[in-house]
């Protein structure tokens, strides 16, 4: 799909490329990357499509809504995000989902959950993306330079706040919890509970999430 087809988050349903499904997969051995595309048939089929030789652990899908006009919506979105693209050839952006998902949020249609493993063929697919997520989603704030103290705000809405206690817990409405529970929580409170929560995505300092200041300190030790 050409980028350069849309160059504005408003379109038209009226081009006629009617109705399909658009994503947003990501993959924990691709840190920091998230891949956005369309399909006209079945995502987790796709899912699995996109599970070639060449890529170690399935996708996951992050989000994917099924919406009218699902090319110019995807052409749109690459547009939209295009300095965030890796390669102009590909489908692959350096972004945190949750970005992308405030956009997806805006756009009529129906929203697709399917299960965490939907991209796995093989049951050892699933071991081997359960064994890469749990090394991508140990976080302590050590990783970022965060000291206890320093006040979080939710990814959605600055005025929700919470405040680091120590390498891995902070007090969110006079609780000690961890950044998941929390994120979940306020998720359940605003109809985002669809989701499973990986906190460091959900919340920011500085104006960037957590997880996007890990990256960035990884990418400078390397």
């Amino acid at each position: 799909m050409d980028a350069q087809q849309s160059t504005a988050l408003t379109y038209s349903s009226d081009t006629g490329s009617g109705v399909g499904i658009v994503y947003i997969l990501t993959n924990p051995v691709m840190p920091g990357l998230i891949k956005i595309g369309i399909t006209a048939g079945d995502l987790p089929a796709r899912m699995k499509q996109l599970y070639t030789c060449g890529v170690p652990v399935p996708f996951e899908c992050a989000y994917a809504k099924r919406v009218q006009d699902y090319a110019r919506v995807e052409a749109t979105l690459h547009t939209a995000f295009g300095d965030h693209r890796i390669n102009e050839n590909r489908e692959f952006f350096r972004i945190d989902p949750e970005r992308v998902r405030v956009i997806f949020n805006l756009l009529p249609g129906e929203e697709i959950a399917i299960g965490e493993d939907a991209g796995a063929e093989e049951s050892s697919d699933i071991a081997a993306l359960k064994s890469a997520n749990r090394r991508a989603s140990v976080f302590n704030f050590k990783m970022v330079d965060i000291k206890p103290g320093t006040i979080l705000e939710w990814i959605y809405n600055p005025d929700i706040t919470c405040r680091v206690v120590d390498d891995r817990k902070i007090e969110f409405e006079n609780k000690i919890t961890s950044l998941s529970a929390a994120a979940c929580e306020i998720g359940s409170r605003t109809g985002i509970d669809n989701v499973a929560y990986q906190g460091p995505r959900y919340w920011k300092y500085q104006g960037r999430t957590l997880v996007e200041l890990r990256e960035e300190m990884e990418q400078g030790e390397d």
